[in-house]
């Protein structure tokens, strides 16, 4: 055995032997104790990983979680305004106080915590996960489906009639959650899952996700303005035929926040948009890492990531289109953008095509720069304030990104707390 591969099997027994593991009985037993035994094989990410070399795994491998101190703010919650399904963890405690009745037309609703049979979850719970494995491990996705303690398994067979909000509370400076989410959208049916909120001050979360044939799945998420949280999520979606999946991530604070998704198309004539803009100030460290694999024909992938980073923050993007053979006609895009406001801060890319097609158009491009001085010489010579120039020419960058939100009410609202955090921030 090597010496890398031995410390971080190492480090693995050690995170495990600090955690509590949850009852296995019953139907994800199986799929938790395989998860186990791939976390002690595996070991647990290292900054000697090939995707993890810019970004330090520390604080999220350690054994217990670091003190984040509590963010208060007198601004509204995120979607407050907007009539859902409220389902709301407490540092990563179901809240049934605060929570709605978890009933909805067109959707059944669980908890992962309740220990019936759940026949349908069972043949999820961690499959896509698993797969999601190969060619490039993701330890602390099989951690989360080992330890998991909660989360929400939603079956959509119709569509409903307002969205699914996922509602994170941070409470506790020391919270260390791990919830994990099961989503399976039948044939035809549409649903729009919403998140928001920090979590804990160290949040480990996993999303699964099958969209059946001819369905759409549409995801919002605004992670919290925490300034000392830690996060590491995960995403494992398959499409099938002709389905949709619209995925949008809004990142503002926080001291180290790395999104992973994970896209497999099974079925021809798909389409699938990932996106994210993200807002950081100082010790902040925010890393998107997407895999996208195109295993059908006639397929549409689109990846569009935006970081606004200054005061010493750092960006983080690693994006791969795999196309398979036989997976003809591809369309894969792939644009990943930094604007650096001070010479302190930096973003590093990483990203890549691997194509075994020849019938295929699929790009990528990465670019990272300052302010235009001329258009903010433009704006300042026809009475603009340079703050509000700033803002503006931040905005504009960002808002490719936000184009991305399929809903104009969703798309307004993280808008609007994009124009918030840039005044702020002017003011400050």
């Amino acid at each position: 055995m090597n010496a890398i591969l031995k410390s971080k099997q190492e480090a693995a027994a050690s995170r495990l032997d600090a955690a509590v593991l949850p009852e296995a009985a019953g139907w994800s037993k199986a799929a938790r104790e395989d998860a186990l035994a791939r976390v002690r094989r595996m070991g647990l990410p290292s900054r000697r990983d090939e995707y993890w070399k810019y970004t330090r795994p520390d604080t999220l491998t350690q054994a217990d979680a670091p003190e984040a101190a509590l963010f208060t703010t007198d601004e509204a919650p995120v979607f407050n305004d907007f009539d859902r399904l409220k389902i709301v963890f407490v540092d990563g405690v179901f809240s049934v106080a605060h929570s709605d009745e978890l009933s909805l037309e067109g959707i059944e609703i669980s908890r992962l915590a309740d220990v019936a049979d759940i026949s349908w979850a069972s043949e999820l719970y961690g499959a896509l996960e698993t797969k999601g494995q190969n060619p490039v491990e993701r330890p602390l996705a099989a951690l989360n489906t080992a330890l998991a303690s909660d989360g929400v398994l939603i079956r959509c067979t119709k569509t409903p009639s307002k969205p699914v909000s996922l509602i994170y509370r941070h409470e506790n400076s020391t919270s260390d959650a791990v919830l994990h989410h099961v989503v399976k959208v039948e044939a035809g049916a549409s649903l729009t899952l919403l998140e928001n909120g920090p979590a804990a001050a160290r949040f480990n979360k996993c999303l699964e996700a099958l969209v059946a044939d001819g369905a759409e799945f549409h995801h919002v998420r605004a992670q919290g303005r925490d300034h000392e949280r830690r996060a590491v999520t995960h995403m494992f979606v398959e499409l099938g035929r002709e389905s949709v999946f619209k995925s949008f991530t809004l990142t503002v604070n926080g001291r180290l926040t790395r999104n992973e998704c994970i896209i497999e198309f099974t079925g021809d004539d798909a389409i699938a948009h990932v996106a994210g803009a993200a807002l950081g100030d100082g010790d902040f460290v925010h890393d998107d890492t997407v895999f996208i694999t195109h295993d059908a024909v006639n397929c549409e992938s689109r990846q569009v990531f935006k970081k606004v980073l200054r005061n010493g923050a750092t960006g983080v993007f690693q994006g791969k289109i795999l196309v398979q053979p036989g997976a003809q006609k591809t369309d894969g895009y792939q644009k990943s953008q930094s604007l650096l406001l001070d010479g302190d801060s930096q973003f590093l890319a990483k990203p890549e095509l691997e194509i075994y097609a020849d019938d295929v158009a699929c790009s990528h491009g990465s670019t990272s720069g300052a302010i235009d001085e001329d258009a903010l010489f433009y704006l300042r010579a026809r009475g603009v304030p340079h703050n509000m120039a700033t803002d503006l020419m931040t905005l504009a960058f960002l808002a490719e990104a936000v184009e991305e939100i399929e809903d104009d009410g969703l798309k307004d609202e993280l808008t609007g707390r994009l124009e918030g955090w840039l005044l702020r921030h002017s003011r400050g």
